[in-house]
């Protein structure tokens, strides 16, 4: 089992940045890929950015030029470095990642619990 832990959510004003991290932890798991997500109240969750251990990544429209998503896999961490924020951003953030257990090299999906950001003024 691997367990995923937000951190860098908060309230900050428009045109303000922030740093979101997902830190992964279990014992015999390989990356394959990490993403985040947000949903807003009212909206479904939709796919922000994602990468893949090898460092390939895509955003969603919304966010191109602003955000920049990048891990180390050394450390299993996730990042989201969000510049610009608009009110639009305002959402709950949920880490994701797809590994794979070494041992039996099946794929496991796996979310975090979710970090609040708040854009506004």
């Amino acid at each position: 089992q691997v367990h995923l832990v937000e951190s860098g959510g908060g309230l900050v004003q428009p045109g303000g940045s922030l740093r979101l991290s997902c830190a992964a932890s279990g014992s015999r798991f390989s990356i394959n890929a990490m993403g985040w997500y947000r949903q807003a109240p009212g909206k479904q969750r939709e796919l922000v950015a994602g990468i893949t251990s090898g460092g390939d990544t895509n955003y969603a429209d919304s966010v191109k030029g602003r955000f920049t998503i990048s891990i180390d896999n050394a450390k299993n961490t996730l990042y989201l470095q969000m510049n610009s924020l608009k009110p639009e951003d305002t959402a709950v953030y949920y880490c994701n990642t797809v590994v794979v257990q070494t041992t039996t090299r099946y794929e496991y999906d796996y979310w975090g619990q979710g970090t609040q950001v708040t854009v506004s003024s």
